[in-house]
C-alpha cells in the first residue's frame, strides 16, 4: 500500500490522480489533500477519500470545507490554512509519495520539505524545477529521494530511458501539440482573445498551462525541466510539434534508433506510472487504437511565430537566474492576458524585456532558496511595472 499526498487536489491533475486512487484501492490510500480556494470540491474529496490531513490557501476557504463536512467529520481532520498548509500535507509522517500538482511556484518550499522528510516526489509542476532545479535535485540526491516526472512528456522520456545508460542517449525529443494557433499566420495573433487561447485542441488543462501551450512557453518550461530531470544540456533537447498528441516524447540513441512512448491523451496514465513505479498496473482506460488514429504528423516549431520557446532556450543556456526571471515574467504576463489587460503578442515582450534587464545586472549563481525567491520577486515587480507600457504599444 502506497500512501499518497496530493498538492493541488481540486485541479485537473489532482482530480485525475484521485481517479487513479479510486481505481486501485488495494494499492493506494490518500493521506493528505491540499487545495486553493475550491472548498466545495475539497469537501467532496474528503468525504470520499477520508484523508488524515488537509490544507487550504486561506482560513476562509477552510471554513467553507468545515461547513460542508459538518462538525463531526471536520473534528477528525488535521486542517491547516495558509502558506504552511502545503508543507504540512507534504511532510505528514504517514505519507510515502507526494504528488505536486499545484500551479505556480507556491509549492517549492513544500517540495523541498518533503524531500528532506524522505518522501518520493511525483512532479506535475514545471515551475518548481524551472525556478530551483539545482536546489531541488541536489536535495533529492542528498536525501536519496526519487523525483518522478508526471508531465506526459517527461514521463514518456522516463519510460524510454528506463534501464538505459546515459552513454546510450544522443538527444531527447519533446513533442508539442502546437496549441490552438499552430496554423495561424503571425498577423492574426494580435487579435487573440483569452477564450480563443483556452480552447486547447487535445488536452483538458488549467487556464495557465493552457495559455502556456498556446504560446509554446509550456514546451519551453519543459525543456528546462528536462535539463534537471535527466541531466542534459540545451543542445540535447529538441522539440517537435505533433498535433495528434499520441507520441508523448522520444529518445534518440547513439546508434540512431529512436524510442517513443505512445498513449491516450489522458493524464491518468502518467500519474499511475509515477504511483506504481517501478511496477506497472492495469489501467481502467481504453486501449490505444493506432489503426483508428489519424496519421501522425511531426513539424518543427516556428519560433518566429512563438518566440517564448526561443526565450526558454535562451534562459537555459544562460543559466543562473535567467530561468527564474523567465518563469516569473511569464506568470505575470499570462495573468494579465487572462485578465484582458495585455494582448497575446505582449506575453513574450514582457518576458524578453525582463530577461534583458536582469542580464544587465550580471548576477552570479543563486544557490539558496531565499536568493531564488528574491529574484522571483524582482522579476514579478519589474514585469508588472512594464505592463502599462506594453499595453499601449
Amino acid at each position: 500500500m502506497k500512501r499518497v499526498a496530493i498538492l493541488g487536489s481540486t485541479g485537473s491533475i489532482g482530480t485525475s490522480a484521485l481517479a487513479v486512487v479510486a481505481a486501485h484501492p488495494d494499492a493506494l490510500r490518500v493521506v493528505g489533500l491540499a487545495a486553493g480556494e475550491n472548498s466545495a470540491r475539497l469537501a467532496e474529496q474528503v468525504a470520499r477519500f477520508d484523508p488524515a490531513v488537509i490544507a487550504m490557501a486561506t482560513p476562509e476557504a477552510m471554513d467553507g470545507v468545515r461547513q460542508a463536512l459538518g462538525a463531526d467529520v471536520a473534528a477528525r481532520l488535521s486542517a491547516v490554512a495558509g502558506p504552511d498548509g502545503l508543507a504540512a500535507v507534504a511532510t505528514h509522517p504517514e505519507v510515502d509519495i507526494v504528488l505536486c500538482a499545484s500551479a505556480g511556484t507556491a509549492a517549492l518550499e513544500a517540495v523541498l520539505a518533503a524531500i528532506e522528510a524522505g518522501k518520493t516526489i511525483a512532479l506535475a509542476n514545471k515551475e518548481v524545477l524551472v525556478m530551483a532545479g539545482s536546489l531541488v535535485m541536489a536535495a533529492a540526491d542528498r536525501y536519496d529521494v526519487a523525483v518522478l516526472p508526471v508531465d506526459s512528456e517527461h514521463n514518456a522520456i522516463h519510460q524510454c530511458l528506463h534501464g538505459r545508460s546515459s552513454d546510450d542517449v544522443r538527444r531527447l525529443i519533446l513533442t508539442a501539440s502546437g496549441g490552438p494557433f499552430r496554423d495561424w499566420p503571425v498577423e492574426r495573433l494580435q487579435d487573440v482573445r483569452p477564450d480563443d487561447a483556452l480552447r486547447h485542441p487535445t488536452w483538458n488543462m488549467g487556464d495557465k498551462i493552457t495559455i502556456d501551450s498556446a504560446t509554446l512557453m509550456n514546451k519551453g518550461l519543459e525543456v528546462i525541466e528536462a535539463r534537471w530531470l535527466f541531466g542534459v544540456g540545451a543542445d540535447e533537447v529538441d522539440v517537435l510539434v505533433h498535433p495528434q498528441s499520441i507520441v508523448h516524447s522520444m529518445v534518440e540513441l547513439t546508434d540512431g534508433s529512436v524510442i517513443a512512448q505512445l498513449g491516450l491523451t489522458d493524464m491518468q496514465l502518467p500519474i499511475q506510472y509515477a504511483f506504481s513505479y517501478p511496477d506497472r498496473w492495469t489501467a481502467p482506460l481504453p486501449v490505444l487504437d493506432l489503426a483508428a488514429a489519424a496519421p501522425l504528423e511531426f513539424h518543427r516549431p516556428d519560433v518566429a511565430r512563438f518566440p517564448c520557446l526561443a526565450l526558454a532556450y535562451r534562459a537555459l543556456r544562460a543559466g543562473g537566474v535567467s530561468p527564474v526571471v523567465l518563469n516569473a515574467a511569464n506568470e505575470v504576463a499570462v495573468a494579465a492576458f487572462l485578465a484582458g489587460t495585455l494582448p497575446f503578442i505582449g506575453i513574450p515582450s514582457v518576458i524578453e524585456r525582463a530577461m534583458d534587464a536582469r542580464d544587465a545586472m550580471h548576477d552570479g549563481p543563486v544557490d539558496t532558496l531565499d536568493g531564488v525567491r528574491a529574484v522571483d520577486h524582482w522579476a514579478r515587480e519589474f514585469s508588472r511595472d512594464l505592463l502599462p507600457e506594453i499595453q499601449s504599444v
